[in-house]
């Protein structure tokens, strides 16, 4: 066994974080294993491009040969699974892409695995972790006055994404329980920063407001969520990966609720004083929209025990996340400018259109 590791979608947001940060870190050697579909941006490793210590593979984590040799050849310590479909508008609008993705490719991606580590010396075998990176959704919505997700809460997910990615988790379990393979999920809350796809709120907002575009908000703006900086949430995964128990869950969250409406209002402040319009508040272009089918009112994790058996907790308030979010949107216009055509105009035509607004 070599000290690499394999990630599987690791050209997307939250996988592309991680993996730069891995090798900036001198952690060692990043398998990195993306399909590079519409989310999958190969500029979001511009930066480690020429880095030796960074190996990307262009495929599907479906393709269980491609995996399988993978494998065989880097001989890693571990796989750190992002790969996922992660948006619950386009998984209204197609769901079979995200039971394909998230169900069928996690059950392929655990059968080269379980072949890889049954090969293993019994060393090598317990010094392996397959590491799950999975979503708060899965555990349906809270009301205004329930208490945060915890790891021993139910799985109800009310939307195709969420089931797919609550189907993977008992996937994840099953196999450790079955085979005995050393597994980790986390479990996260929003995540927020760079290279962040602009079909989500944050940096669709930044977009559009820049553009002079609505501000789409669904329903009222009344909807909560965690906020957690996807620095902290790389973080808080090498913590994991690290010193996490072997069979647990670990719900990862940034202890920030916030309203869309509040996310939103915030953000305007943020572009009035960074980005100010020649005239009147980037507010003004604030636009409701009608709200989508079966839409969670409320997430919110609790992230105790992550910092209680690992020390684990967010460096970043949202107020200091969200500062360096908007900044680093500003200073890299060319990259937001190339993945906001073709694919994303798409989305925006299919997504908003149905409800009435011109948003593209």
């Amino acid at each position: 066994m070599n000290d690499c590791i394999i990630v599987t979608g690791g050209a997307g947001f939250i996988g592309s974080n991680f993996v730069n940060d891995w090798v900036k870190l001198g952690l060692g050697k990043v398998i990195n294993l993306d399909k590079l579909t519409y989310a999958g941006n190969l500029a979001n490793l511009a930066d480690i491009e020429q880095n030796p210590e960074h190996i990307f593979v262009h495929g599907d984590i479906g393709h269980s040969e491609l995996v399988g040799d993978l494998l065989k050849l880097y001989q890693p310590r571990a796989v750190v699974n992002f790969a996922a479909e992660s948006h619950v508008d386009r998984s209204i609008h197609g769901p079979g892409e995200f039971i394909q993705t998230n169900i069928v490719g996690t059950f392929n991606l655990l059968e080269e695995a379980r072949t890889y580590w049954s090969s293993l010396n019994d060393a090598d075998k317990a010094n392996f972790r397959f590491l799950h990176v999975s979503t708060d959704e899965v555990y349906g919505s809270l009301s205004a006055t329930d208490s945060a997700f915890k790891e021993t809460n139910a799985y109800e997910p009310n939307s195709p994404y969420s089931a797919s990615k609550a189907a993977s988790d008992h996937l994840v379990r099953a196999y450790h329980h079955t085979y005995g393979i050393p597994m980790l999920t986390t479990n996260c809350s929003n995540n927020y920063g760079p290279y962040h796809f602009p079909e989500k709120l944050i940096p669709l907002v930044i977009h559009n407001a820049l553009n002079g575009k609505p501000l789409p908000i669904y329903g009222n703006g009344s909807n909560v969520r965690d906020w957690l900086y996807v620095g902290d949430h790389c973080t808080a995964i090498r913590r994991v990966l690290e010193a996490g128990r072997v069979g647990e869950t670990y719900n990862i969250g940034g202890w920030n609720e916030k309203t869309n409406l509040e996310v939103v209002h915030t953000l305007c402040d943020i572009l009035d004083q960074q980005k100010p319009k020649k005239s009147g508040s980037y507010c003004e272009q604030i636009t409701f929209v009608q709200d989508r089918p079966g839409h969670d009112q409320r997430y919110a994790i609790d992230a105790t025990k992550i910092e209680r058996e690992l020390g684990w907790k967010p460096a970043e308030t949202f107020e200091t996340g969200i500062q360096k979010t908007v900044a680093w949107y500003l200073t890299h216009q060319d990259w937001v400018n190339n993945v906001t055509s073709g694919e994303y105009k798409n989305w925006v035509n299919t997504n908003y259109k149905e409800r009435g607004e011109e948003l593209a």
